[in-house]
């Protein structure tokens, strides 16, 4: 997503393009951009819970990494279930990678 602020540093404008105004890149998952497209009610701790959810479900998935890499578990440890919805998520993030709509360049942990 790009952002346009205004002088004080707000969010004003948000655009899945960069456009002459909104130039700034914001990761889908930011808090901030999460916050102001809940327009900024402080009180829906709904939209709150979720953006935590977002990027918690990141530093989970950057934590098995690490653990299969090192060895201390492999993919095949975990049940059935689990290593669908992971293949299915892992799916998922290379495409949307293939069009640069994920900030995935950097791991979190």
């Amino acid at each position: 997503m790009y952002v346009q602020r205004d002088g004080e540093g707000k969010l004003v404008c948000v655009s899945r393009e960069p456009t002459a105004t909104c130039d700034e890149f914001m990761a889908p998952d930011d808090q901030e951009l999460l916050f102001f497209l809940s327009d900024g009610n402080e009180r829906n701790e709904q939209s709150q819970f979720h953006a935590s959810d977002l990027a918690f479900v990141r530093v989970l998935e950057d934590v098995l990494d690490l653990l299969m890499d090192k060895g201390v578990i492999s993919f095949t440890d975990l049940p059935d279930a689990a290593r669908r919805k992971i293949m299915d998520r892992q799916s998922l993030r290379r495409r949307y990678n293939e069009v640069d709509l994920v900030g995935d360049d950097d791991p979190l942990i």
